[in-house]
C-alpha cells in the first residue's frame, strides 16, 4: 500500500488527485441552501419577540447559510483550499455585539445548515431544519411565558416604603425589593421585581396617586428592556 508523507502534499503528482465538484451539485447546494436559509428568515420573521426587529440581520442569515455552503464545498475538494481557508478565516472576528440570545442561536442554526448542504448531507438539513422550526415556532406563540417587570419609584419624605409595599401587596402576585438608595437626603429610589396580575397598567397609575409619590416606571425584565 502506497503512503502519502507530508511532503507530498506540495508535489503536483499530489495536486493531480483533488477532485472537482460538478456544476449540477454545485448547483443543488446553493439553490438547497438558499431555500432552507429562506425558512430559517421566515421563522425568525414569525417568532421575533425583541423590542426592534431587524430585517439586515434576517437578511444576513440567509446570505451565512449560502456563504458557509460556498465554503464547504471548496475545502471539501482540495486539501490545499482547505489549510488556507482554515489559516484565513482564524482571524475572523465578530464585534458585533449580540443582545438576545436567540439570536445567537438563528446565526448558529444558519452555519449548521450550510455546513450540512455544502457536505451534500441535504435530507439532514432539511428534516432538521423543519424540527428546530416547529420547536421555536411552538415555544415562541404557544407556550406563554410570564416575565417579570422592573418597578422604579420616586417618591419623597410624605410617604413611607411600606404603604408603598402594602400597595404592592395588594396589586401585584409578589414582589422583591431590588435597590434602594437616597437622593439628596429627602428623596429615595426604590426599584422591585414584580410578577404581575391581568390589569399591570393600573399599578402605575394607583402609586401615582399616593401623596409623595414623585415617578413611577415599569420595565419589562426579559433580557430587552421595554417601557
Amino acid at each position: 500500500m502506497e503512503t502519502l508523507n507530508f511532503s507530498d502534499i506540495f508535489k503536483s503528482s499530489f495536486l493531480e488527485k483533488t477532485t472537482t465538484i460538478s456544476v449540477t451539485d454545485a448547483v443543488i447546494c446553493i439553490i438547497s441552501s438558499l431555500i432552507l436559509g429562506l425558512f430559517i428568515y421566515f421563522v425568525y420573521k414569525k417568532t421575533f419577540k425583541g423590542v426592534i426587529y431587524s430585517h439586515s440581520f434576517n437578511i444576513s442569515l440567509i446570505i451565512m447559510t449560502m456563504a458557509t455552503a460556498l465554503v464547504i464545498m471548496g475545502i471539501s475538494q482540495n486539501i490545499l483550499l482547505s489549510l488556507g481557508m482554515v489559516g484565513a478565516l482564524s482571524i475572523v472576528r465578530f464585534r458585533t455585539p449580540i443582545k438576545d440570545p436567540m439570536d445567537l442561536i438563528y446565526l448558529f442554526w444558519s452555519v449548521i445548515v450550510g455546513i450540512l448542504c455544502g457536505a451534500e448531507l441535504i435530507v439532514l438539513a432539511v428534516v432538521g431544519s423543519i424540527i428546530i422550526g416547529l420547536v421555536i415556532i411552538l415555544f415562541a406563540n404557544k407556550i406563554k411565558v410570564e416575565n417579570p417587570y422592573l418597578l422604579v419609584i420616586k417618591y419623597s419624605n410624605d410617604i413611607t416604603n411600606e404603604e408603598i409595599e402594602q400597595l404592592l401587596a395588594k396589586s401585584v402576585k409578589k414582589f422583591a425589593l431590588k435597590s434602594n438608595s437616597i437622593i439628596q437626603g429627602y428623596e429615595t429610589e426604590i426599584t422591585y421585581e414584580i410578577r404581575v396580575k391581568e390589569n399591570h397598567s393600573k399599578i402605575v397609575t394607583d402609586l401615582s396617586n399616593l401623596k409623595g409619590i414623585q415617578s413611577a416606571v415599569m420595565l419589562s425584565y426579559d433580557g430587552n428592556f421595554t417601557a
